[in-house]
Formats: C-alpha cells, sequence, structure tokens
C-alpha cells in the first residue's frame, strides 16, 4: 500500500492538474521574492544604502503582488516590508553619540 489510491474521476484529474499548474506558478513566484529579498540582505551587508534603496523599491513590489495574488499571506508580506525599511532606515542614519 504505498501508493494512494486516486480515483479516475474526470474532475480529480482535472483538479490534478490545476494543482501542478499553481503550484509551479507560486514556486517561481516564491523565488523571485527571496531573491528581492536577499539583493536588499546582500547591499545592506556591504553598506551600500542607496543601492539598498532602490532594490527595496523593487523587493516591496513584488512582496505586495505576491500577496495581492493570495500566494503570500498579506500580513507576511507587510511584516518582510516594515522589517526591511526598518533595517535601511537604520542604516541609513548616521550612528547617534
Amino acid at each position: 500500500m504505498a501508493d494512494k489510491k486516486v480515483s479516475i474521476h474526470k474532475s480529480v484529474l482535472k483538479r490534478e492538474r490545476q494543482t501542478k499548474r499553481r503550484h509551479a506558478r507560486n514556486r517561481g513566484a516564491i523565488s523571485a521574492i527571496r531573491t528581492a529579498v536577499k539583493k536588499v540582505e546582500t547591499a545592506l551587508a556591504s553598506k551600500n544604502v542607496d543601492q539598498a534603496k532602490t532594490l527595496f523599491v523593487e523587493a516591496s513590489s513584488v512582496l505586495d503582488r505576491a500577496a495581492e495574488k493570495k500566494i503570500i499571506p498579506a500580513n507576511r508580506a507587510a511584516r518582510k516590508i516594515s522589517r526591511l525599511a526598518k533595517r535601511i532606515n537604520k542604516s541609513a542614519s548616521p550612528p547617534s553619540a
């Protein structure tokens, strides 16, 4: 009993096809999110605040689009954007004495 038995109804087969397509599309979007966020973090790590700010605009756009399409929850997108913005603002401001 290694295999799960799947009924061979037309609707079940169609649902499987739809799920595979959605999964592939969502994986691509999640990959784009990770890449965009990582680019901002890399720019911050190399103390390049100006580049981080421009990359942040891109990353927040990617996150917002993913949330709008229900690929990730809206609160998760907002949280990631907020935390990135906080880090950028902290890096941009000169250290206080």
